[in-house]
């Protein structure tokens, strides 16, 4: 058994449902020598929809739900009866989830808001009975529409977190003594790197009640963008937080060097990041006295809000609430007009197979489909117009 249950990527086989068929069905009653034709039109097919739910935080209840399939269209039937159309499939994700073609790396779609819904794939629309065909000159047609075929395809769904400030550091530069320090979360802490294996999120509180939410984010370390250490599998993270909390030790050799280090990461992995506020946060403070600090500050980079850190004694604290809750209310700061501003880039094809197989989702997920109907082979063979397709 896994040691944690939390799970931020998933590998996923969907597939839509197909439109029912047309009927060809003449009337036939007494008293009624020439009915005509009465087949209804088919059903359309079930589509597959994502919806956002705020009780989930995390894709685990899909990792071993791997086929994701919707219900197929009936078929049309006299007296201008319609089929049933499909049953659509439903599948609850997380807030934050983005998803993308697994074979091609494109960008599909992303969920952020609870309740949100948003078609993966469309159900085949149904085919269009014999009674649409009737003219004064073809007063009898004895062919209908086939119903459109479903559509497949392998999806990756990715997770990245909502937050409001995210922790960015190297391993043990005290992000989760922070997090312990700021909130209730209980993160994992040790004396060794990468402590950290999964991301981490507390609720710190405000004057007067207010409050943010606060990500603990896995150590970074120089070329993650390139895969190394936990490399990708966080970085993407950070790319949903409204602001950045840069953290670097005070017994650093060179402040302002991993400062660029680490900014250099975020700039390799998505340049857009650049654009979101940051604030510079040296940790390890408390064997610091006044003079050493102010010999420090003169190194450290200009340009953006700094604070002085101690979580084990409390040594700015709470000037570091106050910076963030400053910049978190900047009108150019907002995580709503944020959240939807990100433009998530393609997957790289020459890293996406090392990417599923660190995440263990390289398995084979090919779904092979055996349609039941005899006589599907006359329909496909049937031609018809663009227009003659009506949504219903």
């Amino acid at each position: 058994m896994a040691e944690s249950n939390f799970v931020d990527y998933v590998k996923i086989y969907c597939r839509s449902g197909k439109g029912g068929r047309g009927s060809t069905h003449m009337r036939r009653e007494k008293y009624m020598p020439n009915g005509g034709p009465d087949g209804g039109d088919g059903g359309r097919g079930g589509h597959v929809i994502l919806r956002g739910n705020r009780n989930y935080w995390t894709l685990l209840h899909l990792r071993y739900d791997r086929h994701i399939l919707a219900g197929h269209g009936e078929s049309g039937s006299k007296n201008r009866s319609f089929g049933k159309d499909g049953q659509d499939k439903i599948v609850e994700v997380p807030c934050g989830t983005v998803v993308y073609n697994a074979e091609t790396g494109e960008y599909l779609c992303d969920v952020t808001e609870h309740g949100q819904e948003v078609i993966l794939l469309k159900g085949g629309r149904g085919g269009l009975g014999n009674w649409h065909f009737k003219t004064a000159t073809r007063q009898a047609p004895r062919f209908a529409q086939p119903g459109e075929p479903m559509q497949e395809m392998t999806v990756i769904m990715e997770l990245k977190l909502l937050a409001d400030v995210g922790l960015v550091g190297f391993p043990n530069a005290g992000k989760s003594t922070l997090l312990s320090a700021l909130s209730s979360a209980k993160p994992k802490i040790a004396n060794y790197p990468f402590t950290t294996l999964e991301p981490n999120l507390g609720i710190v509180s405000y004057r007067e009640g207010k409050s943010f939410v606060m990500a603990d984010i896995p150590g970074i370390i120089e070329g993650a963008s390139a895969g190394k250490g936990l490399g990708l599998r966080f970085l993407r993270h950070i790319e949903r937080n409204s602001l950045l909390l840069f953290m670097v030790p005070a017994d650093s050799d060179d402040i302002r060097r991993e400062y660029e280090i680490l900014l250099n990461e975020l700039r390799t992995f998505n340049p857009e990041m650049l654009d979101k506020q940051r604030v510079l946060a040296v940790t390890k403070c408390d064997m610091l006295d006044q003079e050493l600090m102010d010999e420090i500050e003169p190194t450290l980079p200009e340009g953006i809000p700094h604070v002085f850190l101690s979580s084990i004694s409390g040594l700015g604290v709470s000037a570091l609430k106050d910076i963030l809750w400053e910049e978190l209310n900047k009108e150019s700061n907002k995580i709503e007009g944020k959240v939807e501003s990100i433009a998530h880039r393609p997957k790289d094809l020459s890293h996406l197979q090392q990417e599923l197989k660190a995440e263990g989702e390289d398995e084979d997920l090919d779904y092979e489909y055996v349609d039941s109907d005899d006589d599907i082979d006359d329909l496909e063979d049937f031609e018809y117009e663009e227009e003659d397709w009506e949504e219903k």
